[in-house]
């Protein structure tokens, strides 16, 4: 396991390198920079301009650009945000909370509305429950989540049940603690919701295709020859093993935490991570840009190997061997 571990991490850091190389020059790619858009304004004089351009190095060429970045990154130092003046940081920080606590919700409330459900469909395969459920699926699988970030909205404004739109009330930071605690839940329960009811059509779809694969199988049929009851079979042989694809899963999601809330978190006005990298690029702060995808990066290599290290420890047919042999 130890050489395992080893060999991906001396893997990741070509791949990071290549990652992160490749978004500078894209970000280079787009025309003018954060200080042309500056030179828009008539009240900025052209030498301030000049000077911040020597400031942030934007005078410099392409390859000495990256390299700068890419040795204050070795040292820990991953610059000053362009856009809000202040260290990136402390920027992805303070923002990294509430992208988390979003994620990690949807998530939690996609599989646990996927997996019974996935299981019901493909026991009962093609009745009326099984066809009514899939093409519900179908199409939650082709409703772009923003869409039913925007449904989200509309229903809060008609009920009034929940706030329409923000992270917290303005009067948060007045409020005790278990008020806090109330106020996080209330805004969080629609955006959980739209997020999560996006994800579990596809999720309820895996584990369907799961079950049916694995009911059927050699050794199921030899565990119902044995005289196992019918629930011990389901739950312990068949979920059990149909259940691997979403450790797979598990850790890709931890990726997903910068960029797969980023449209829902720009609907509901959402202050997290995902809102925060698209205004980054609109604004060519190349700094906080940079910063996201260097974290993203590291948190899918990251997270497949976590989930690589739990698929050998749940699956017995699994080693290190053949995962190195991939």
């Amino acid at each position: 396991m130890a050489r395992f571990i080893v060999r991906r991490l001396l893997l990741m850091i070509p791949l990071i390198i290549g990652i992160t190389f490749i978004t500078f020059c894209a970000m280079a790619l787009v025309p003018g920079n954060f200080v042309s858009n500056l030179a828009m304004d008539p009240r900025i004089p052209e030498a301030v301009i000049k000077q911040m351009e020597a400031q942030f190095g934007l005078d410099q060429p392409l390859l000495v650009r990256y390299g700068r970045w890419l040795w204050a990154v070795l040292h820990l130092d991953f610059g000053i945000s362009l856009q809000y003046r202040t260290n990136v940081t402390f920027l992805i920080a303070s923002r990294a909370f509430n992208t988390v606590l979003l994620s990690l919700a949807s998530m939690l409330l996609s599989w646990l509305l996927a997996i019974p459900i996935g299981v019901i469909v493909a026991m009962r395969q093609n009745s009326i429950v099984d066809r009514i459920l899939s093409v519900a699926c179908f199409l939650g699988m082709s409703v772009p989540a923003f869409f039913l970030a925007f449904l989200a909205m509309d229903f809060a404004l008609r009920t009034g049940w929940f706030p329409v739109g923000g992270t917290f009330s303005p009067d948060y930071a007045s409020l005790d603690t278990w008020s806090k605690v109330a106020d996080r839940i209330n805004h969080l329960v629609l955006p959980a919701a739209v997020l999560g009811l996006a994800g579990m059509a596809s999720l309820m779809r895996l584990m369907r295709s799961q079950i049916l694969e694995i009911k059927n199988a050699e050794f199921v049929r030899t565990a119902r020859a044995k005289g196992l009851p019918e629930s011990r079979v389901l739950y312990k042989h068949v979920l059990r093993n149909a259940l691997n694809p979403f450790v797979t899963m598990a850790g890709y999601a931890l990726a997903d935490l910068l960029s797969g809330a980023a449209l829902v978190e720009a609907v509901m006005n959402l202050q997290g991570l995902g809102l925060l990298l698209l205004n980054a690029v609109r604004s060519l702060d190349v700094p906080l840009v940079m910063a996201s995808v260097l974290m993203g990066t590291i948190l899918l290599l990251v997270g497949n190997l976590l989930a690589d290290l739990a698929l050998v420890a749940v699956d017995p047919r699994v080693d290190f061997a053949t995962l190195a042999a991939q």
